[in-house]
């Protein structure tokens, strides 16, 4: 039963990705240029992360910072304003530079519903994940933890949260969780730079 829940999970989660990919492909392609404009180095930025089982891959998201930004979390940063491109602020706001991460799911990397991806060096969070059995989902776009504070909220409850999801994950609750992304993503609630 629980294969066939993730195999169905899977298909969703390629249908909907190839479908967005045609909504979104002119979109992206003006998003590459404003990025390739407003600072020097890559569109994309190729960031590693911990995937299902505390497994490295390379996630891809739009360039909104400077190429010379040290590579830790954004709240990590004593001043994450100095390292922002002119295009990156706004990419932030209304979560554009994820887009790509649509590559993550198709590749099965990432699901549109899961654990948000840990920073290869987020030790402290990939140890109280692990610890609760969170490592073995497939990291999403968004989550229970992102739609209640995302990076607003400290690292155990974010944990909290991800554990409620593991013990709770449905489809209904996967709905639940986009939809509440997608109002707060419009209203641009809980980003930080």
């Amino acid at each position: 039963m629980c294969g066939q829940v993730m195999n169905g999970k899977r298909i969703f989660d390629i249908i909907i990705a190839v479908v967005l990919f045609g909504i979104f492909c002119i979109p992206m392609l003006l998003i590459a240029a404003m990025v390739k404009i407003s600072s020097e180095g890559p569109i994309l930025y190729w960031s590693d992360r911990i995937g299902i089982n505390n497994e490295i891959f390379k996630m891809p998201k739009f360039r909104t910072m400077r190429a010379d930004t040290p590579p830790v979390a954004t709240h990590l940063l004593e001043n994450p304003d100095v390292y922002l491109t002119a295009a990156g602020s706004y990419l932030r706001k209304f979560s554009l530079d994820e887009l790509p991460q649509l590559w993550s799911i198709v590749k099965g990397d990432m699901t549109f519903v899961g654990p948000r991806p840990a920073l290869y060096n987020q030790d402290d969070l990939i140890c109280l994940r692990t610890g609760k059995g969170v490592h073995r989902l497939t990291p999403g776009v968004t989550g229970w933890a992102q739609v209640n504070g995302r990076d607003s909220i400290p690292i155990p409850q974010k944990v909290e949260l991800d554990e409620y999801y593991l013990r709770n994950k449905s489809f209904l609750f996967d709905m639940k969780i986009l939809w509440l992304t997608l109002t707060k993503v419009l209203k641009a609630e809980d980003v930080k730079h």
